[in-house]
C-alpha cells in the first residue's frame, strides 16, 4: 500500500509537543485530500515539514523572496513539474511512481505569537500553516491571484473544521 510520507524536522525554538506532529499530518493529509479525488492515504507522495527559528525563516525569506524579516510559513516545491494544477482542483493525481512534493519551513516562534495574537491554540496555527504550505506546494498563490486566495481560504477553513481546531 502507498502511502503520503511527511519526513519531519524540529530545530525551532519554541518546544513542540510529540501529539501535535499527528496533527500537523492529518492537516497535511486533509489538504491533499481537499484537492485531489484520489483516497490520499494510497499515494506514493512525500514531503518535509521544518520546524525553524525566526532567524532561519528570516534568512531564507531573504534569500528566496529579497524580504528581510521573518514570517509564519515558506514553501518550496520540488524542481519536479507539479502533476496536477490544483488551481482546477478535483484532479487525478498520478501514483505510478513516488513524487516529492517539496519543502515546508514554519517557524515555530511566530506560530506560538500569532496563536496568542489570533486568540487561539499553538496546535491549531501549526495546522493551518501547514495546510497553506501545502497548498503552496500545490501551486495555489494567494499573493498573485485573487481566485487561489478564495479557495485556500476555504479549503483551510474547513480543514482546521474537519480537525475540530476552528477558532
Amino acid at each position: 500500500m502507498k502511502k503520503m510520507k511527511i519526513f519531519f524536522e524540529d530545530r525551532g525554538a519554541v518546544p513542540v509537543p510529540k501529539n501535535f506532529f499527528t496533527t500537523i499530518k492529518q492537516a497535511a493529509i486533509a489538504a491533499l485530500k481537499n484537492c485531489f479525488d484520489e483516497d490520499v492515504r494510497k499515494l506514493n507522495y512525500e514531503a518535509s515539514i521544518s520546524l525553524v527559528t525566526d532567524a532561519e525563516i528570516c534568512a531564507l525569506n531573504e534569500k528566496f523572496r529579497g524580504k528581510n524579516k521573518p514570517t509564519d510559513v515558506l514553501s518550496f516545491p520540488s524542481s519536479f513539474e507539479n502533476p496536477s494544477s490544483p488551481a482546477k482542483l478535483r484532479k487525478k493525481m498520478p501514483t505510478s511512481r513516488r513524487f516529492f512534493m517539496g519543502d515546508i519551513v514554519i517557524s515555530s516562534e511566530t506560530a506560538a505569537r500569532q496563536a496568542e495574537e489570533y486568540g487561539h491554540s499553538f496546535e491549531r496555527e501549526l495546522a493551518f500553516l501547514t495546510v497553506h504550505g501545502v497548498l503552496h506546494l500545490l501551486g495555489l498563490d494567494h499573493e498573485t491571484n485573487s481566485h487561489d486566495e478564495k479557495i485556500m481560504e476555504e479549503i483551510q477553513e474547513k480543514i482546521l473544521n474537519e480537525l475540530n481546531l476552528s477558532k
